[in-house]
């Protein structure tokens, strides 16, 4: 069968676009070295040293059938309350503990081996693309803002709004694709179910685990090379934006939006950067000089909406998959909203339970000074591996909570 015949204005833009921005790039070469160098030393001292380990275990742990074997267990919680498959609950736990793009390489192989369907995988990816407590704590809290109380503000705003992009898109394609539900699933022969669900995974990988731990790691260093390539670019990209004068073209509808909405003109640019990438613009956010909330708002929208960056990265990796980028752009719009809306709720209320949350105290441009910083990273750490056992915790008892309701309602209709 022939190919499809390219758009010819798609190809026309795409194509004059990166030639300027070629030509940009020799002019201003010194502007890119040096933006290259800064996304490559926030690589190699942030992005890499946290997800590489995620990305090696996770692929054994598909390996091994213990993914199969979870999913069996937390089907009755993540089908009805997301209409996802029960193995949509790793994904959603290791996107949590590793942050971005962790859970679209994780659905995206979980899409290649049958685990779940077309719509099944974008419903899941629409949720689980969530930032990780670390990034949310370490780098924004306290190293962009100096105070580890916000964190329990952005965290709170974060995955509130994660639950509710959840709950949103389980009615998403909804009736495209329906699954039969056991009745009594939850009380009769789990047990046995799950490990025959973990033997029958491990049979179908086949592979020695010698060559599984090989395979995880080249495939997962490949991975994080795309990773860092994107953020290479769209750190060398916002760079040639802004020496050129571009970058205030581009904020001029969010210069109309933010007058709306009564935000403070200060935060434009910080919005725009977010636009783009999430790290720039969340500092960007933190010394805009803006009243506190307003500055929250902002960095709660654009950890949500994560930025072109995340997205270009979540693009490669489900290049090879069917899974559409379309709904994935839409849920991370809608949890840009949520997020700032739940920042709103959460602000006083926290910040009183806290102690009321001051004006950033490290505004200039040495607060990422690390006498300062250190000790208070320790705390950050702290906070990330509670709220990660209090989510597990949370699947669990959201299993039980279910699983005791069906026994209710099967009792119930056995009795009449």
């Amino acid at each position: 069968m022939a190919d499809r015949e390219p758009n010819r204005i798609a190809v026309v833009m795409t194509g004059f676009t990166m030639l300027l921005l070629t030509i940009a790039l020799i002019v201003f070469s010194e502007h890119g070295y040096h933006a290259t160098v800064g996304a490559l030393k926030l690589f190699f001292e942030v992005v890499l040293p946290s997800l590489l380990p995620f990305f090696i275990l996770s692929d054994i742990l598909l390996s091994t059938g213990m993914v199969h074997y979870l999913g069996v267990y937390f089907e009755p919680l993540m089908r009805p309350l997301f209409n996802v498959p029960g193995v949509g609950s790793f994904v959603f736990t290791m996107g949590l503990a590793a942050g971005y793009p962790m859970d679209a390489v994780l659905t995206a192989k979980f899409r290649k081996q049958g685990l779940c369907s077309k719509y099944e995988g974008e419903r899941l990816l629409a949720f689980s693309n969530s930032a990780d407590p670390l990034f949310i704590y370490g780098a924004v809290a306290v190293g962009m803002f100096g105070q580890p109380a916000l964190g329990a503000i952005l965290a709170m705003a974060h995955y509130a709004s994660v639950l509710m992009v959840g709950l949103t898109f389980r009615f998403y394609a909804s009736k495209k694709d329906s699954h039969p539900t056991e009745p009594g699933i939850v009380v009769r022969g789990i047990h046995k179910r799950a490990l025959d669900a973990m033997m029958r995974g491990r049979q179908e990988d086949g592979r020695r685990f010698g060559k599984v731990v090989n395979e995880a790691i080249s495939e997962s260093i490949g991975t994080l090379f795309m990773i860092m390539s994107f953020i290479v670019l769209f750190a060398v990209l916002l760079k040639i934006l802004s020496v050129t004068g571009l970058l205030a073209v581009i904020s001029m509808p969010f210069a109309t939006l933010f007058h709306g909405v009564g935000l403070s003109p200060k935060l434009v640019p910080a919005a725009v950067q977010g636009f783009f990438e999430i790290d720039l613009g969340s500092a960007a956010a933190s010394q805009a000089g803006a009243p506190l909330l307003q500055s929250l708002i902002v960095v709660s929208g654009i950890i949500a909406w994560s930025g072109l960056s995340v997205h270009g990265q979540v693009a490669s990796v489900l290049a090879d998959t069917d899974i559409s980028m379309k709904p994935y752009f839409v849920a991370r719009a809608l949890h840009a909203l949520y997020a700032a809306l739940m920042t709103i709720v959460f602000f006083r209320p926290v910040g009183a339970l806290l102690g009321q949350p001051t004006l950033p105290v490290f505004s200039t441009s040495g607060y990422r000074s690390p006498t300062l910083v250190g000790p208070m990273m320790a705390e950050a750490f702290h906070w990330s591996l509670l709220l990660v056992v209090m989510s597990l915790l949370g699947l669990v008892l959201g299993v039980v909570v279910v699983g005791g309701l069906r026994v209710l309602r099967l009792n119930w209709l056995s009795m009449h």
